[in-house]
């Protein structure tokens, strides 16, 4: 049994801080919305005013936040976590922020403190039945000492040393945008073609993007997009993409297509399905 104190508690994080507490972990819990933490309050969780109060007994730290900057600020904002962390404790950075913000936490942390950047592949079904990937970045020894919590929520895997983690999943995110917007332009050319859209979706079914339609095609044929992933973080991810290409000096020419049709999808609809940005290419309004 381990003392966690979980930040965040939205679409991924409250399963993955279910999955938690069921292991039989004592948990501490906090969202800035603080009824979200009531289904775990429910099951045994401590709730928390703060994340400075959410650390008050925690060995481990978890967060999963949406952005680097809602990360920043629940860190280092008033009543912030960083506050009430001391030598020897973990923070298990588990949101998709980029090296870049991992290194800058990292240079902030107090003394003693050791971050570990352990981002994960999957959505909130994977996250429910602790099925996640998980993309670890940290030293081995580090990494022994945490990965029994972390298999909790599914495969886990080191993949190098600090900030390794979160490198690996802006690459994987990369691939994932790139197919979505590669089945969105197949179908606008299929439709300029008159070509049937069934037809075309089931050959396409087995082409190279055959997964990424097979798991899409029933929101792209009913024309709901209910979210698992939203394209709100969806375009977050590909613009932290771009900014990581500019910084290593690269040109990405796929990836910056793929993020100027999800900057166009998500002010439309952002909290719906990453998906939805195949309704934006065809013209179309996605519903919920």
């Amino acid at each position: 049994m381990t003392r966690i104190a979980f930040l965040g508690l939205g679409k991924m994080g409250a399963p993955m801080a279910a999955r938690l507490l069921s292991a039989g972990h004592e948990l501490t819990a906090w969202n800035r919305s603080p009824e979200k933490a009531n289904p775990l309050i429910e099951k045994g969780a401590t709730a928390a005013s703060s994340p400075a109060d959410a650390l008050t007994r925690a060995d481990v730290v978890i967060t999963m936040l949406a952005t680097p900057e809602a990360l920043t600020e629940v860190l280092f904002g008033r009543d912030g976590a960083a506050d009430a962390m001391r030598s020897g404790q973990r923070l298990i950075e588990m949101s998709t922020v980029g090296p870049a913000a991992i290194r800058e936490i990292a240079s902030k942390l107090p003394a003693g403190v050791t971050l570990v950047d352990a981002p994960v592949l999957g959505s909130v079904p994977a996250a429910t039945d602790g099925t996640l990937l998980v993309f670890v970045g940290a030293d081995e020894s580090v990494f022994a000492s945490v990965r029994p919590i972390l298999e909790t929520l599914g495969s886990v895997r080191r993949v190098g040393g600090p900030g390794a983690g979160a490198a690996i999943k802006l690459v994987v995110n990369l691939t994932l945008g790139v197919a979505m917007t590669t089945v969105g332009e197949a179908l606008a050319l299929a439709r300029a073609f008159g070509l049937d859209r069934t037809v075309v979706l089931d050959v396409l079914e087995e082409s190279p993007v055959g997964n990424t339609v097979k798991g899409k095609r029933e929101r792209i044929e009913s024309g709901h997009y209910p979210a698992n992933f939203t394209q709100a973080l969806g375009e977050k991810d590909l613009r932290l993409i771009e900014e990581a290409a500019r910084e290593h000096d690269l040109t990405l020419r796929v990836a910056r297509a793929a993020h100027e049709w999800f900057a166009a999808g998500a002010p439309q609809a952002p909290d719906l399905d990453y998906s939805a940005v195949i309704a934006t290419m065809l013209g179309e309004q996605p519903l919920p």
